[in-house]
C-alpha cells in the first residue's frame, strides 16, 4: 500500500478489482456533502441546551465527537451521557433540531464534483447507496435539499448497527442485490467509514480527505487508497467502465 499522497493515483496504486464494482456505498457529510464543522456546531448547540451529565467535560465531549465522526449519533450520545438512554435519546432529538437549524441558516452544498460522480456511476449501471450516521429525519432533510437520485439512502436504524460495524454496507448490498461483497466499493472521510468497509469485506475501500480524518488516519485504518476528493473516484482503475460509458467525467478534475 502506497502512502504517497496523490489526487489520482496511477494504475499501479490500486489494482483492478478481481470482481467488477457493481455498488458504490458513499458516506454523506464530509464525503459527498460539505460539512465545514456543521456537525460539530450542532453538537455544541446540544451541549448548550442539554446537560449531558458529568461523564466528560465539554472539551472532552467535543473531542470524542470529532474522533467518532461517521458513527451513529445515538451511539455517540450514549457514550457522552454515560449510558443514560433517556438522556441520550433526548440529546439525539435535540441534535436533529440543531442540525436542521444550521441547514436553514447555512444551506447545504455538495462536495465539488460529487453530483457528477453519482450521475456517472448510475449512468454506467453501477448502483449508488448513500449512508450516514444521521437519523432518517436529518438524512432526508439533506437529500431533499440536494435533490439527488440514488438507489437507496441508509441510516443506522435501517441496518441494525451504525459504523464501524458492517451493517450499513451489507444492507446496501442486500437492497441493491449486488452479487457479492467483492463487488462493493465503500467511500468515506472517517476511520469509521473505512473500518465498516473492511469489516464488511468490501472489494475496494476508499478514503477521502474532505472531511474529518487525515490521509494518515485513513490509511492506518485500512483504506486501499486515499483521494483528495470523491470527485477523483471514477479515475481509479476499478471504474474504467464508468469513464468509458461517456457519462459525465467532470468529477475527475
Amino acid at each position: 500500500m502506497s502512502t504517497t499522497p496523490a489526487t489520482t493515483p496511477p494504475a499501479s496504486a490500486v489494482s483492478e478489482a478481481a470482481t467488477p464494482i457493481e455498488l458504490v456505498v458513499l458516506d454523506m457529510a464530509g464525503t459527498t456533502v460539505v460539512d465545514d464543522g456543521v456537525v460539530e456546531q450542532a453538537f455544541s448547540r446540544v451541549a448548550d441546551r442539554v446537560d449531558l451529565g458529568p461523564t466528560l467535560s465539554r472539551d472532552e465531549a467535543l473531542n470524542y465527537v470529532l474522533d467518532t465522526m461517521g458513527r451513529s449519533k445515538i451511539d455517540v450520545f450514549r457514550h457522552l451521557t454515560g449510558g443514560d438512554e433517556s438522556l441520550a435519546q433526548r440529546a439525539a432529538g435535540e441534535f436533529e433540531v440543531a442540525y436542521g437549524e444550521l441547514v436553514d441558516e447555512l444551506g447545504v452544498d455538495p462536495i465539488e464534483g460529487a453530483s457528477d460522480v453519482i450521475d456517472a456511476l448510475r449512468a454506467s449501471g453501477t448502483s449508488v447507496v448513500l449512508t450516514t450516521g444521521f437519523s432518517p429525519v436529518t438524512r432526508d432533510r439533506l437529500l431533499d435539499a440536494l435533490g439527488w437520485t440514488v438507489d437507496a439512502a441508509l441510516s443506522p436504524v435501517d441496518a441494525g448497527r451504525g459504523r464501524p460495524a458492517p451493517d450499513l454496507v451489507l444492507t446496501a448490498l442486500l437492497r441493491t442485490r449486488a452479487s457479492s461483497v467483492a463487488a462493493v466499493a465503500v467511500v468515506g472521510d472517517t476511520v469509521s467509514d473505512v473500518l465498516s468497509g473492511r469489516s464488511a469485506g468490501a472489494g475496494l475501500v476508499v478514503g477521502v480527505t474532505t472531511g474529518a480524518h487525515t490521509r494518515e488516519q485513513l490509511l492506518a485504518a485500512g483504506a486501499d487508497v486515499v483521494l483528495d476528493s470523491v470527485r477523483d473516484l471514477v479515475a481509479l482503475p476499478a471504474f474504467a467502465e464508468v469513464v468509458s460509458t461517456g457519462a459525465s467525467t467532470t468529477a475527475v478534475a
